[in-house]
C-alpha cells in the first residue's frame, strides 16, 4: 500500500495514541491531532507531525485536514459533557467530507446501535446516524468496555478492594486499548474490506470476581470483588454510569469473540495476558 498521511485525533488519548503507535509501528505517516502538542514529545520521537486542533474549532480541522484522505476520529464527553461531543463528532465529519477524505475510521462504543438508553452510548450513535446520513465512506468501530480501565477508574483499592455495580455473575466484555489501535490501523490499511463495516469489538469476558483473581495472581496481594449495591450506584458513579452498569447487568454486550478474531485476522489480548504485562496490574 501507498504510503499517505492519516490524521489521527486524540493523538496524546489512550485510543488515538494506540492508532498513531500501531500506524507508526507499521511505516505510515501520522499527523497528530491534539489540542495540547506539547503532550505528544513521545509521539513526536516515533515520527510523527503533530498539530494543534480542537474537534470543535472548524478553522483548526480545516488546516489540519489538508491534504488528508484518511482520518481516525474518537470523541469524548468526559471534559465538557455530552452536548459537546456530538458537536465533535459532526464538526470533524463535515470537515472531513468538505476536505474530500476517502475514508473515515471512527471509534464509537459496543452496542451504540442497540437503542440501549445509555446515555453516553447514545452520543456515539448520533455520530454514526450523521456520517451515514452525509454518506462519507468509513468504518465504525465500537469497542466494548476498556480492560486498560482497571488501572485507572476501577482499579482495587489500597485494601484489596474491587468494587463495581455488577453482580457477581455478570459477564463483562473487555477489549485492551492496543487492539483498537491494531483494528483501527488495519481499518486505514485495508480500506476494501473495511469500508462500510461496523466491527463490535472484545477481546475477552469475565465475570468480576473472575478479574479479582487474575489481579490477585499479578499485583502480588489479595483483591477480592465486592459489589456496589444497585440503589447506591447513583450516588457512587452518577446517573449516566448507574444507567450503564444496569444495562451491563440486565442485557450486556453481545461480541462473538472467536468469530471477530477469525474475520479479521488481528490478534486479541486476554485479560490474562494485560494483567501479566500492565504496570498498573503488579506489586506496587
Amino acid at each position: 500500500m501507498k504510503n499517505e498521511t492519516i490524521l489521527v485525533t486524540g493523538a496524546t488519548g489512550q485510543q488515538g495514541g494506540a492508532v498513531a503507535r500501531s500506524l507508526l509501528r507499521q511505516g505510515q505517516t501520522v499527523r497528530a491531532l491534539t489540542r495540547s502538542p506539547s503532550k505528544a514529545e513521545a509521539l513526536k520521537k516515533l515520527g510523527a507531525e503533530v498539530v494543534a486542533g480542537d474537534l470543535t474549532d472548524r478553522p483548526s480541522l480545516d488546516a489540519a485536514l489538508k491534504g488528508i484522505k484518511k482520518v481516525f476520529l474518537v470523541t469524548t464527553f468526559f471534559e465538557e459533557g455530552m452536548e459537546v461531543e456530538v458537536r465533535q463528532g459532526i464538526t470533524m465529519v463535515d470537515a472531513a467530507k468538505a476536505a474530500g477524505v476517502e475514508h473515515l475510521v471512527f471509534s464509537s462504543v459496543g452496542s451504540a446501535h442497540r437503542k440501549t438508553s445509555i446515555p453516553h452510548f447514545e452520543t456515539k450513535w448520533k455520530i454514526e446516524q450523521h456520517i451515514q446520513k452525509i454518506g462519507l465512506p468509513a468504518t465504525i468501530l465500537r469497542p466494548t468496555a476498556f480492560m486498560d480501565n482497571f488501572g485507572t477508574f476501577w482499579q482495587p483499592s489500597p485494601e484489596g478492594v474491587l468494587m463495581a455495580p455488577l453482580h457477581p455473575d455478570t459477564k463483562l466484555q473487555m477489549i485492551a486499548v492496543q487492539d483498537i489501535g491494531e483494528f483501527a490501523a488495519a481499518a486505514v490499511l485495508r480500506p476494501d474490506e473495511f469500508i462500510g463495516q461496523a466491527i463490535d469489538l472484545a477481546g475477552d469476558e469475565l465475570t468480576m470476581p473472575e478479574a479479582a483473581s487474575l489481579l490477585s495472581s499479578t499485583m502480588g496481594r489479595s483483591v477480592q470483588f465486592q459489589q456496589l449495591p444497585d440503589d447506591q450506584a447513583e450516588a457512587a458513579v452518577g446517573l449516566d454510569f448507574a444507567i450503564m452498569f444496569r444495562w451491563f447487568n440486565e442485557v450486556g454486550y453481545d461480541v462473538d469473540i472467536p468469530e471477530l478474531q477469525q474475520r479479521w485476522g488481528i490478534p486479541l489480548t486476554t485479560f490474562k495476558e494485560i494483567t501479566a504485562e500492565a504496570a498498573w496490574a503488579k506489586p506496587a
